[in-house]
């Protein structure tokens, strides 16, 4: 079922079936590693937030980058990790959530040994809900990892 804007309004419901948005594979660019995008929902002019699952194989992980709204991650599979400039990791598993405020500058991904999946809830301001960064070393990702738990 496509989704039909003529027939969805500000007094209706919007349906986005499964797999209706946009697919695609991390960019090199801004992932080290295998990572899948799968978009849930958009943004729009009411609620300044988009979703999306996004599926991290083993070792694989974002750049640095931050979200000038914010963002939830809500782990749905696997053991996750993220990161933060002062060196420390946090580790979370199925279930858990992530808050990660405004401007501050981040990475997440998958343990060295297992995937991941988790959603992510993402704020929108002024039309930015991403600012990418460099990518995070191996040192950055593998120095750090014992001290996670």
């Amino acid at each position: 079922m496509e989704i039909n804007e003529k027939t969805t309004g500000k007094d209706k419901q919007i349906f986005y079936p499964a797999k209706s948005q946009k697919s695609f594979k991390g960019p090199d660019e801004w992932f080290t590693g295998d990572v899948q995008v799968d978009m849930l929902f958009p943004d729009n002019e009411t609620a300044h937030y988009s979703g999306a699952y996004v599926t991290f194989q083993p070792g694989a992980r974002t750049a640095w980058h931050l979200h000038p709204a914010g963002q939830h991650i809500i782990l749905s599979s696997g053991i996750g990790l993220t990161g933060t400039r002062d060196g420390k990791i946090l580790e979370f598993k199925k279930g858990d959530c992530v808050w990660c405020p405004p401007d501050i500058d981040h990475w997440h991904g998958a343990t060295p040994d297992a995937p991941m999946t988790h959603l992510v809830i993402t704020g929108v301001l002024d039309g930015k809900n991403v600012i990418w960064k460099e990518k995070v070393t191996d040192d950055q990702y593998l120095g750090k990892y014992g001290n996670a738990k």
